[in-house]
């Protein structure tokens, strides 16, 4: 089939305030997130790629354009699919308000039957996600052979919750998971079955020392509002 390198966007401005940014227009990287963004190129300078997709969102598009840069032949799609999960009300609140939401329980326990008000389910996130993966997977081999790789940039609960399907998890394992701002996981998929060849590689183990605040070890917290989003911090 073909094998997928996903990346998480950079760290945002919503990350550094703790905002859930959902779809919310305008958020864009951080000074940290556009300097991982520029080493990104050099980190998968020896993956020969097929093409680049993109979430819509500005900050998937930002974490990419140094790769594109470095490489004025890949082509760039963008689709709409791998876009961030619609928050509806949740989005642009601070996550430690909604922490003190009872939703926000289910959300992190229970997450198959979690829906936000005025926006999605997260079942219906991860199965628009996966449909969009199947789609582009079956794409790459047709056009570019079973061997190729391509890079797509998404948020970190459409990662995790991509990450569970290849593994055959219930989403509800899916908040075990954890993928930091900029991190690489990758997943060769084979006609009987996918394999997780990357989990959240930044090459960067700073991550892993107690209370890092950057999408470290703070995110993990039991219950923690800081797992909506896909780590420390929102989207």
């Amino acid at each position: 089939m073909a094998t997928l390198i996903l990346v998480r966007h950079g760290r945002s401005t919503a990350n550094t305030a703790g905002v859930l940014a959902g779809r919310t227009p305008g958020v864009t990287l951080d000074d940290r997130g556009a300097g991982q963004a520029a080493a990104l190129p050099g980190r998968l300078a020896g993956v020969p790629l097929a093409l680049a997709v993109t979430s819509p969102l500005q900050r998937c598009r930002e974490t990419l354009a140094p790769l594109l840069t470095a490489r004025p032949g890949l082509a760039l799609h963008t689709e709409e699919r791998i876009s961030e999960c619609d928050y509806g009300d949740w989005s642009g609140r601070k996550l430690a308000e909604l922490a003190d939401e009872p939703l926000m329980d289910v959300v992190q326990h229970h997450p198959s039957a979690a829906a936000f008000p005025g926006g999605e389910s997260m079942r219906a996130m991860q199965s628009r996600a996966v449909d969009a993966v199947r789609d582009w997977n079956a794409r790459v081999a047709a056009e570019h052979g079973d061997d190729a790789a391509y890079v797509m940039c998404s948020h970190g609960d459409i990662i995790k919750a991509l990450v569970a399907d290849a593994l055959g998890l219930h989403l509800d394992l899916f908040q075990r998971l954890h993928v930091d701002p900029c991190s690489v996981t990758a997943i060769r998929y084979t006609r009987t079955r996918p394999f997780l060849v990357r989990l959240g590689d930044t090459g960067d183990f700073g991550a892993l020392a107690p209370g890092d605040g950057a999408g470290g070890t703070a995110g993990y917290a039991d219950g923690g509002a800081a797992q909506v989003g896909g780590g420390a911090g929102a989207p």
